[in-house]
């Protein structure tokens, strides 16, 4: 396709969409057609390596026949039933997923939100029962946890909130990572605390070494829930199947989403013994765990298993890491590379993350900006160190572009 007619077609893709699609997203002008791996292909036939995976969803890459196969089988067998009865791809998932984690047991909904709104739940019916009525939910600022209401008001951030308020009450916010302030903040009232292993919205945010073991020390001791948000940082990105498994630091409760369905929509909650206390009626999903979802994720889990995926991000992550770094040893404004495995954040010196990102589209590089200092890169964990070679030469292209252009002066 030719350059005038790539324009074109953008342009009518952005005309379709402002007629028919709400203004929710701040869209980039590329429209993708299809998918291998870690490389997408655009309607005027470009190939893009991908380096956000659907903000850290296709785990798997783009097409992967494993995927593919069990997606097309399900179909063709049992698409949804209802839970009113029991299917095999969804007990076999809650078992690989028990397995993968910690003694629990599984609700299965549809996202990531829906995941956080039904661990509110079980924390405040949990504190109902045990600790006197208590329902307040200690979480972080700098927190991303979804935009449904209950979600919504355990995220601190202004930008989010505001448009919605009042929002429901119960929450408490205090810095990341400051065991002090977290310790001064739970008392009689506090049933739960709920975070982030690495906070990925507000710029891809590690806590420090040996933190996570300390907060549940400290919620042990307070007799409180411990919540851990890992939808994005779960399913093998930081180099374990789950984050928290780097400091052995269990939670009471656990959320799932993004990679777990390699791309097919799917959340669950784990909850260890202690925090099982839904019974029938407290909660549900008519979608929820469906048969054709739960056997996309089966076949995800089966696959990262398989292939040493959950090994092979904390090795090629590190590579990444490594090579991104070095970026800076050029004069590129890079002052950090921070996070796990494949869930990395580039802390840049100058006010031109989103600059970098639409150039390195330029470049047939997809990545994502978080704020104006800070770019992300959560690709599938399929990526090989080939892939990262040319992944890192089309970003230093992109920062070139950039300086070139006086932005970053």
């Amino acid at each position: 396709m030719s350059t005038h007619a790539a324009t074109g077609a953008r342009q009518a893709a952005a005309e379709r969409a402002k007629a028919a699609l709400m203004d929710t997203y701040q869209r980039q002008p590329i429209t993708l057609r299809s998918g291998h791996g870690v490389w997408v292909t655009t309607d005027d036939g470009r190939e893009m390596l991908d380096l956000v995976a659907g903000i850290a969803v296709n785990v798997l890459g783009h097409d992967h026949p494993a995927l593919r196969e069990a997606i097309a089988g399900q179909a063709a067998t049992l698409v949804h039933t209802s839970n009113l009865y029991y299917t095999e791809p969804q007990l076999e998932l809650a078992e690989l997923l028990i397995a993968s984690a910690f003694p629990s047991r599984v609700f299965f909904c549809n996202s990531g939100t829906e995941a956080n709104e039904g661990a509110i739940k079980l924390a405040r019916k949990w504190g109902k029962l045990h600790r006197d009525g208590a329902h307040v939910i200690v979480c972080a600022q700098g927190a991303f946890h979804g935009r449904t209401m209950g979600a919504l008001a355990a995220t601190a951030h202004p930008r989010y909130r505001k448009p919605f308020e009042p929002l429901p009450k119960g929450f408490v916010h205090v810095p990341y990572g400051d065991l002090d302030a977290l310790e001064q903040s739970i008392d009689s009232a506090t049933c739960a605390v709920m975070l982030e292993p690495i906070e990925g919205e507000s710029g891809v945010i590690p806590l420090p070494p040996g933190r996570l073991a300390a907060i549940r020390k400290l919620c042990d001791e307070r007799d409180v829930l411990l919540i851990l948000d890992e939808i994005q940082t779960g399913m093998g990105r930081t180099g374990r199947w789950w984050a928290y498994q780097h400091e052995d630091a269990a939670p009471d409760i656990m959320t799932v989403a993004k990679a777990l369905g390699g791309g097919v929509p799917i959340g669950a909650i784990l909850a260890a013994p202690r925090a099982d206390v839904f019974e029938p009626g407290d909660h549900g999903s008519t979608f929820g765990g469906g048969p054709l979802a739960c056997a996309a994720a089966v076949a995800v889990m089966q696959v990262l298993e398989r292939d040493r995926l959950v090994e092979h991000a904390a090795e090629v992550g590190d590579y990444l890491a490594e090579s991104v770094s070095a970026l800076a040893g050029r004069g590129v404004p890079i002052e950090s590379v921070r996070g796990r495995g494949l869930m990395l954040g580039i802390g840049l010196s100058d006010d031109v993350a989103r600059e970098v990102a639409a150039a390195a589209l330029d470049e047939g590089l997809i990545i994502n900006a978080v704020g104006e200092r800070t770019l992300r890169l959560v690709p599938a964990l399929v990526i090989t160190r080939g892939e990262v070679d040319e992944a890192v030469q089309r970003l230093s292209r992109a920062f070139d572009a950039v300086a070139g252009s006086g932005t970053g002066a």
